[in-house]
């Protein structure tokens, strides 16, 4: 089965084999394997892709292999609308909490720790801390 992008389609462009040439976010273990999503822009032969990448990775080839790429699903969730958010100029924003969920005692061998699940304003139930 051979994997195929239409061009326009968002793709993500696997960097794990890049470690030691450039950093993309975190060192080692926590570092992406992923980046993206990117566009494709066009096909070149059978199984290479041309991406429309941004200026910082101007220095590097935009054609790529298909085994470098993962289709990006879109999913609605993962968009916040820039309205909702009050972003400051240093790009920061406050979280405001807005209720407190379960609270539970966490017992280890010589101490109890209290554990408070909170859920914050702008998130759903299953992304409280």
């Amino acid at each position: 089965m051979d994997i195929q992008y239409a061009v326009g389609e968002k793709v993500f462009l696997k960097v794990s084999p890049w470690k030691r040439i450039m950093r993309f976010g975190r060192k080692g273990k926590l570092s992406p394997r992923f980046i993206g999503p990117y566009e494709v822009l066009e096909r070149v032969g059978h199984l290479a892709y041309q991406l429309a990448l941004p200026p910082e990775l101007e220095k590097i080839h935009n054609v790529f292999h298909v085994s470098m790429l993962r289709r990006y699903r879109s999913d609605p969730s993962h968009v916040l609308s820039v309205e909702e958010i009050e972003v400051n100029p240093d790009l920061t924003y406050e979280e405001e909490p807005i209720k407190i969920l379960p609270y539970e005692v966490k017992q280890l061998r010589n101490k109890q720790i209290p554990l408070v699940k909170v859920l914050w304003n702008h998130h759903s139930g299953q992304e409280a801390t």
